[in-house]
C-alpha cells in the first residue's frame, strides 16, 4: 500500500510551480501604497522565483507541485 504524502496548504496557496521554477508574489504592496512611487508599485506586482535555499523546503512542502 501507497502512503500518500500530504500538501502543506499554506505553502500551495503562496507559491505556484512555472516550467520547474517556484514562483511567489513580493511582499510590500499590502497597505501604506500612497507613499510608495508607481514605478515601486509595479515592480512589487510582478512574480519572483524563490530562491535555491529555500526552493528545496518548499519542495518538500509541495511533494505533488
Amino acid at each position: 500500500m501507497k502512503i500518500k504524502l500530504k500538501t502543506r496548504k499554506s505553502a500551495a496557496k503562496r507559491i505556484r510551480v512555472k516550467k520547474n521554477v517556484l514562483r511567489r508574489k513580493k511582499a510590500y504592496k499590502g497597505h501604506l501604497l500612497r507613499k510608495k512611487t508607481t514605478k515601486q508599485l509595479r515592480g512589487l506586482s510582478q512574480a519572483a522565483n524563490v530562491s535555491k535555499a529555500d526552493s528545496r523546503v518548499f519542495a518538500v512542502m509541495l511533494p505533488y507541485g
